[in-house]
């Protein structure tokens, strides 16, 4: 997943003209604002020192965060002043491109703290976060809706055809008036003081569901208190779950912490039912308890809020207003990607549970398969018909040789890159490790930060993000970080991964590619700030090589003898690739349209009941399989209501049609090559949005992107 720094739409506003939402009325009187604590006293305040701008952990303390932040909304909203009073005629140079310079203290210091309060957060930068939210927005009300600064975009973009731009400035005019407009610039008055406070509400409530989701998740943990409960777990995971309940201190016992989606890793092999389905209801309620911590209000009003503003926007839905600049263009044609493949996948699960169901029979089970039991026996259905045991395999992907010699290696392979570790940079957690990333001719092309275990104060899921944006008009390189949430082992074990845990790690990394690789000349363009159904083609494209004969040869390797997997077993592995296709694609297409369902709701009948809204939309659709729930539970859906997806989850699916059918290319090209490689990194990886997307994919493939090639990985077709 690609983590947008999450002011929602708050920050990426406001850090540069494009990509940014906004809001409202002239931009306040910066001579009021207070004074800018002491440089010396806050690193965040100027530039680090350390190699390429890397954030100087060593020095950053909680406190610095939000002055520094409100100092840079400061100096930002002088600085835009300035491009908007100028007597001069508007040029790319003095608006477009002198906002895109704009902004760089509020860059440099909101990118680190929203990456910290992602990743590591604490009581002190939650309660910053809920204070700076609603200023954010305001900040980027602030720009977007200053008529002088508008009339200014406005008149470019109404030349853009006769200035002598090149195409990517091109673009850049396009995308910063559309924006502008998209933050509501061209409405009036009256409409516009609505719209800011509908943006100071979401930008507050968005952050109080992420805290809201952190808490409920830390405290939904299920306590063990007899280990012989946990017959089946593995010893690693056993010394993990004592560690977790040690450190929330119930030494003695045993946590199953929960993970971010509805079923848990330790479903697949717990054998006490009753555990199970224990594990399954905390995981299923974690935010539903009618505590502090329950998020149901809060998304009720966000439904609510969302919807209106759309409508003051001139749309019938926050989704038609969502997808209007993604490559999909309007709900309808999301929703026919997501509905069409309904029956097919749901036809598949019923037909994978009544499989299921024979092996509860067939030993006597007495009881009808339900969503706790799916995992635990679908393993079992896997061992008898591929003889492939999940178990069995993880000695074979152990972290650190999946990541050197699997992810890096395939990405060498392929792009001619090398990373070398680094240990003299400050890190956030003792848990964080350094790379240098070279490429093949020596040059550096970023530096890349991996944060795999899981904690308390992390969020939950798997993501990547900037420090650094790649930026052509200052030339810094990219500082990249991914973040996953893997299980910590036990002191002195390795940390061990299922092939599921393997596929993400290649998948985070396809986000930091992304990155990496980026050659644009302004930063609004640069990277990942593309379309959410575009930005999980690199990423779910990368997840292929994991799979690949060469690579997988290259890491899949016994953990304690070294020996490399044995080649039944990897050929096991392969056949199975089609295995529980009916369960996985029904769980993702339940929250797709679970998201859909919500953000296509008109301003008029927008406020619902969360649970019994939840329970009509899936039997709309035909995703209301009891055996089968959502990925992600509308109360627990932190990419829609915390993360930047509102009405954006259908991008997974939409991005995977272009990522296996651009891995169809590369078999009918050769497969793994340096020559392919250089080609996709030039035609797809390196262009960033300066160019069209749905051309530029057209171009690189040859022809229109088809969906056969995802039916026949998934076994759909």
């Amino acid at each position: 997943m690609l983590r947008p720094l999450l002011l929602s739409a708050a920050i990426a506003l406001a850090l540069g003209a494009c990509d940014r939402s906004a809001t409202e009325s002239p931009m306040p009187n910066t001579a009021a604002a207070p004074a800018a604590p002491a440089q010396s006293e806050n690193p965040l305040l100027v530039a680090s020192t350390l190699a390429f701008q890397a954030p100087r952990f060593d020095l950053i303390q909680d406190a610095h965060y939000q002055p520094a932040i409100e100092e840079g909304m400061r100096q930002h909203l002088a600085e835009v002043r300035t491009i908007a009073d100028s007597a001069e005629p508007p040029t790319f140079a003095n608006t477009i491109e002198a906002l895109e310079r704009s902004g760089a203290l509020l860059t440099r210091a909101a990118s680190v703290f929203f990456a910290m309060t992602s990743a590591h957060t604490n009581e002190a930068l939650q309660a910053a976060e809920q204070a700076l939210a609603p200023k954010l927005a305001e900040h980027a009300d602030a720009i977007h809706l200053d008529p002088k600064l508008f009339a200014r975009v406005k008149a470019l973009y109404a030349q853009r055809a006769d200035l002598g731009l090149t195409p990517e400035q091109v673009v850049l005019v396009e995308r910063t008036y559309d924006n502008f407009v998209r933050a509501g610039a061209e409405l009036d008055a009256e409409k516009q003081a609505e719209l800011r406070k509908l943006n100071s509400e979401e930008s507050s409530l968005t952050t109080s569901f992420s805290n809201k989701l952190l808490a409920a998740t830390k405290a939904g943990g299920v306590l063990v208190d007899d280990v012989a409960r946990l017959d089946g777990l593995d010893e690693a995971t056993i010394a993990a779950a004592a560690t977790a309940a040690k450190d929330a201190g119930h030494d003695g016992q045993w946590m199953l912490v929960l993970q971010n989606t509805t079923q848990q890793p330790v479903l697949a092999s717990l054998k006490d039912r009753g555990l199970r389905e224990q594990v399954l209801a905390a995981s299923m309620a974690r935010a539903e308890q009618g505590d502090g911590n329950d998020t149901r209000a809060t998304i009720q009003r966000l439904a609510e809020l969302r919807a209106r503003k759309a409508e003051l926007l001139g749309y019938p839905s926050y989704a038609a207003y969502g997808i209007a600049d993604q490559m999909a263009g309007t709900p309808e044609v999301a929703l026919k990607l997501l509905t069409d493949t309904v029956p097919a996948a749901t036809a598949r699960a019923k037909a994978e549970l009544a499989k299921i169901q024979s092996v509860v029979d067939a030993q006597g089970g007495g009881f009808s398969a339900g969503a706790a039991d799916w995992d635990f026996y679908a393993e079992q259905v896997r061992k008898a018909e591929f003889d492939l045991d999940a178990e069995a395999i993880k000695p074979y992907f152990e972290l650190d040789r999946v990541l050197k010699d699997g992810v890096f290696f395939a990405a060498g392979q392929l792009y001619g890159i090398t990373a070398k570790e680094r240990t003299d940079l400050p890190v956030y957690h003792p848990d964080v490790r350094v790379f240098d990333i070279f490429d093949a001719d020596g040059t550096q092309l970023a530096l890349f930060y991996l944060d795999p275990f899981q904690r308390e104060s992390k969020q939950g899921g798997a993501w990547m993000g900037n420090f650094v944006e790649q930026n052509g008009l200052t030339g810094d390189i990219p500082v990249i970080y991914n973040v996953e949430n893997y299980t910590k082992p036990a002191e002195g074990q390795p940390a061990l991964l299922s092939f599921d845990d393997t596929t993400t790690l290649f998948h985070e990394f396809g986000h930091a590619l992304h990155g990496i690789f980026s050659k644009t000349t302004y930063p609004s363009l640069a990277g990942t700030n593309v379309p959410r159904d575009f930005v999980e083609f690199p990423s779910q494209f990368n997840e292929h090589w994991a799979l690949d004969p060469k690579v997988f040869a290259n890491y899949a390797k016994h953990y304690r003898t070294g020996e490399p997997m044995p080649q039944e077993l990897v050929e096991k592995i392969v056949r199975a690739r089609t295995f529980n296709q009916g369960y996985a694609t029904t769980e993702y297409l339940s929250a797709a349209l679970l998201d859909m369902a919500w953000h296509t709701l008109p301003a008029d009948d927008a406020k619902k009941d969360v649970d019994a809204f939840e329970k009509q939309a899936l039997a709309k659709y035909g995703v209301d399989l009891a055996a089968v729930p959502p990925r992600y539970r509308t109360s627990y859906f932190s990419h829609i209501w915390g993360g930047g997806y509102a009405a954006g989850y259908y991008a997974y699916f939409g991005a995977e049609v272009l990522d296996h059918d651009a891995f169809q290319w590369f078999r009918e090209n050769g497969g793994l090559t340096r020559e392919n490689g250089q080609v996709f990194r030039e035609k797809i990886l390196s262009i960033g949005h300066s160019q069209d997307l749905a051309k530029a994919h057209r171009e690189f493939r040859g022809k229109e992107p088809s969906v056969e090639p995802l039916l026949q990985h998934r076994g759909l077709d």
